[in-house]
């Protein structure tokens, strides 16, 4: 069961916020702050009481526009923490996707907030703090430590769309120290999905933006293509074009023609620029 803390320096919106957090089942009590300061005492308070204490906090439900400090700012803030609780971000604004999930945020919602958008950022959040508990309860306890659930990045929780994700936590492991799979947050339609970096075949620029290209279709985020080239890397990602980059792993076929490049991933055909010729041939021929 949850215990939450919802911040929002807009009444109606925090009451209609807690509200719906209230009426769901998984979450135990969930209290309210309408602004910066009054929420990072609160949390203090949970983080000296530790996770099992009476002013526990698993998650804050995080506006972003408030007046002083920003929901980035106590984001920024948490993160100086050794076990902080996890962080929704709750926004009418999509263009912050990037900093939330660089700030391992666990989810984006965006308003007006719906039931069933709010309930499927609640479960992510409940599958981590009972994730971080069992971890807790098969090690020796440190008084002095606070385990809050482990946090997963999100994607297709820009996640897709414009999406504004993009920068995906560290491969594999989960702050917590909870192994689980690299995604990239996604956003489409109002609703955030994750999407596993491995899915990923190639990555298409588009000016700012950058399409992702999976078996399943594709998505666009807000993230440039050379940023995903140097994050990407030791995830098998070569670039090869100044359009295009690509997962060595699912290159199908090497084509020289008449002093041109190409390579097939899967249905598409791709152009290999002549400075990032060489350096393919010999990484697809030669694999380290």
């Amino acid at each position: 069961m949850l215990r939450v803390l919802a911040v929002d320096d807009e009444k109606p919106a925090l009451e209609e916020l807690l509200y719906l957090l209230r009426s769901d089942s998984r979450i135990t009590s969930a209290e309210g702050a309408t602004d910066a300061t009054e929420a990072l005492r609160r949390i203090s308070r949970a983080l000296e009481a530790g996770p099992d204490g009476e002013d526990g906090i698993d998650v804050v439900f995080l506006d972003i526009h408030m007046a002083g400090l920003t929901g980035l700012d106590v984001a920024r803030l948490l993160a100086g923490f050794a076990r902080p609780p996890l962080i929704v971000f709750v926004t009418a604004h999509e263009g912050f996707a990037v900093q939330a999930f660089d700030l391992k945020a666990v989810d984006y919602v965006l308003k007006p907030v719906r039931r069933e958008r709010l309930a499927e950022a609640v479960r992510r959040v409940r599958d981590l703090v009972v994730s971080a508990r069992e971890l807790r309860q098969s090690e020796p306890v440190d008084p002095g430590a606070y385990t809050p659930a482990a946090h997963t990045p999100v994607a297709n929780t820009a996640t897709s769309g414009p999406a504004v994700p993009q920068h995906a936590p560290a491969a594999g492991v989960l702050p917590g120290g909870v192994a689980g799979p690299e995604q990239i947050p996604v956003e489409l339609g109002g609703v955030t999905r994750f999407v596993p970096i491995d899915d990923i075949a190639y990555v298409e620029a588009q000016g700012d933006y950058a399409r992702l290209h999976t078996k399943e279709g594709s998505h666009l985020v807000r993230i440039p293509l050379s940023t995903l080239e140097e994050r990407w890397a030791s995830r098998g990602f070569v670039r090869i074009h100044r359009s295009h980059l690509v997962a060595l792993a699912r290159i199908d076929e090497l084509r020289l023609d008449a002093g041109t490049t190409t390579v097939r991933v899967g249905d598409a055909e791709l152009a290999v620029s002549r400075r990032h010729a060489r350096q393919l041939r010999d990484l697809l021929m030669h694999p380290r």
